[in-house]
């Protein structure tokens, strides 16, 4: 049988766009091929260049990464506690590209692009919400950050009430653009869904328009397992058979 892996994930290096206050990912050299093996004390034996280490530095909400409860909810378990059995499954793509930016997508919006591709939602399907903000090189440039439309609160628990555990966004945040939130005084509602319902989000997915399937494949998502950060990277890819 055929089967395709399509990669959703972002590339992390030092010069990526990073979501304002998030702290840039910094990857330094802290010892060379050469240098490991002389101090390690193997170079005299003629095994003069075994594996360099590298330091990295970076925030827990850069690249595609998936938001703990505790990114809210401050006594709430970390990364370390979202189930596994959540994190794969069957993947679900709703396509909004068509809503203009800063556009609040509304459980009726959710309705009619399930109709459009003719789905029903079942339990612990992942659904991730396409704005086509992480098409192409689109998060190497500052519109990134403001020309995407975003969940609301009522879609997001909409969702959550049929069996929904995990979604997603190709955008650097679940909501609408911080810009759009300041113009219209609404914070983060999906985010604060949170405090009431259990649900994981992933941000900065990309790569979505390469599916050519809005359903009918499967998802792995697993993050990093830190232990009591508010977020962790996941390596988001998709699988087609």
């Amino acid at each position: 049988m055929a089967r395709t892996i399509v990669d959703l994930s972002m590339t992390v290096h030092d010069d990526m766009k990073v979501f304002p206050r998030v702290v840039r990912p910094v990857t330094a050299l802290y010892e060379s091929w050469e240098e490991f093996a002389t101090r390690i004390g193997a170079a005299q034996y003629g095994a003069t260049s075994l594996t360099a280490t590298y330091v990295i530095t970076q925030g827990d909400h850069v690249g595609t990464h998936i938001d703990a409860m505790k990114h809210i909810v401050p006594d709430a378990p970390g990364p370390e506690g979202i189930p596994l059995e959540y994190c794969f499954g069957d993947g679900v793509v709703l396509d909004f590209r068509d809503k203009p930016f800063g556009h609040f997508i509304s459980v009726e919006d959710v309705k009619q692009a399930l109709e459009k591709i003719q789905y029903t939602i079942k339990p612990r399907d992942i659904v991730l919400i396409h704005t086509g903000d992480g098409d192409g090189n689109r998060n190497e440039t500052e519109a990134y950050f403001t020309e995407h439309c975003g969940m609301t609160a009522e879609a997001t628990i909409w969702l959550i009430e049929q069996g929904v555990k995990v979604m997603g966004i190709d955008a650097p945040t679940f909501e609408v653009p911080v810009k759009t939130m300041f113009e219209v005084k609404r914070f983060w509602e999906a985010h604060l869904v949170m405090n009431d319902y259990e649900y994981y989000h992933i941000e900065n997915l990309m790569n979505l328009d390469q599916l050519g399937i809005s359903h009918g494949f499967k998802l792995s998502v697993f993050p990093i397992k830190w232990k009591g950060t508010t977020a962790a990277p996941i390596r988001a890819v998709a699988i087609i058979d």
